[in-house]
């Protein structure tokens, strides 16, 4: 990582309430407590690390404000109220410097078709290809080697990294961020069993993203069947998901990696799916419901619960359930002691 900032920089960014001790090092580095050498940043974001601070050879070190240890010499703390978000405020300015939105443009090797309309403000990488009728807002910048479709829209400041394809008709509003080799729009999984046969039923629908949307490499997002898929304003996607035909997630939820909802389940707003969740289709998950890693629903979920397990229990239950699974060996060899035991009195 080529940057370089000095203490001075790193407090206007993060703006600590307080500070204890000084460097006179530059920040040249991002690093982990336990990694960190002079020169470095690092943040105590998680309370179990809180050990790894009076070690750590970090120069700069983010600390919430009840941390009480003090800095060694050449070292400085600064105190924020949430280490991880200051770090996240670094990172976004690091992320400016290292990868710079490239002038405005067209690159000669893209392919736009006539009908397309590309603000003057945008910036189309190499090898894209910008179907007819398809609309760029001011400031996206699209990564070399995309696809937008015929009549596909996308919003102002958005960022479509290599490989994405956006398909015909879908819309992004404003602030989208795809990562590389997103497919949104790409056919439901729809089907009816005639004569011996599947066949497929046509999806006619699209795909809408709202604002500040992000979505991981590989996730893909299905066409709705009719009408639309539906992801709401701030909801964060991770990799490789996958989202079925008519799925409506609301605001500012959080889905995580090699999750898959099935078709037309609606999430509530700020609800939480973790790692390796499958959804059956036409659920409806509350607000503010939270499902643990690899559980699997097949019934709605009330707002504000967490599940957990397969099928999905609530979480408290599962874990006693969970206890009780460990004293299966014992309680089946009581059983057989008492078993013996009857017998042993029904023949005396």
């Amino acid at each position: 990582m080529d940057l370089s900032f000095t203490t001075g920089q790193i407090a206007d960014i993060v703006k600590p309430t307080a500070t204890r001790g000084s460097t006179t090092l530059p920040v040249r580095n991002i690093a982990s407590l336990g990694e960190a050498q002079p020169g470095d940043l690092s943040f105590l974001g998680n309370p179990k690390y809180k050990p790894e601070v009076a070690a750590t050879a970090a120069s700069v070190v983010l600390v919430p404000p009840d941390y009480d240890g003090q800095p060694k010499p050449d070292q400085l703390f600064l105190l924020v109220p949430n280490p991880s978000a200051a770090i996240a405020q670094l990172c976004a300015r690091v992320e400016q410097l290292l990868w710079p939105k490239p002038a405005p443009g067209i690159h000669p090797s893209a392919i736009i078709e006539n009908g397309a309309r590309i603000a003057a403000s945008a910036a189309i990488g190499a090898l894209c290809v910008i179907e007819s009728g398809a609309v760029i807002g001011e400031r996206t910048h699209i990564e070399a080697q995309c696809f937008v479709g015929r009549n596909a829209r996308i919003g102002d400041d958005c960022w479509i990294k290599t490989g994405a394809r956006i398909a015909a008709e879908c819309e992004l509003r404003n602030r989208v961020r795809l990562q590389s080799n997103v497919v949104i729009g790409s056919d439901g999984f729809g089907y009816e069993f005639v004569s011996g046969r599947h066949e497929k039923v046509p999806q006619v629908g699209n795909v809408l993203i709202h604002d500040d949307v992000e979505i991981g490499a590989g996730t893909t997002i299905d066409r709705a069947r009719f009408s639309r898929t539906e992801i709401g304003e701030g909801s964060k996607i991770d990799n490789l998901v996958q989202i079925a035909h008519n799925v409506i997630i609301g605001k500012h939820c959080l889905v995580c990696a090699q999750t898959g909802i099935s078709g037309s389940t609606v999430l509530e707003d700020y609800v939480v799916l973790a790692g390796q969740v499958g959804l059956a289709g036409h659920l409806h998950i509350g607000k503010g419901a939270k499902i643990t890693a690899q559980a699997g629903l097949q019934a709605n979920v009330e707002p504000g619960a967490t599940i957990k397990g397969t099928p999905g229990t609530p979480y408290m239950l599962e874990q006693r359930i969970n206890v009780l699974r460990l004293r299966l060996p014992e309680l089946f060899q009581r059983v057989g002691d008492l078993e013996k035991q009857f017998k042993k009195s029904a023949s005396a």
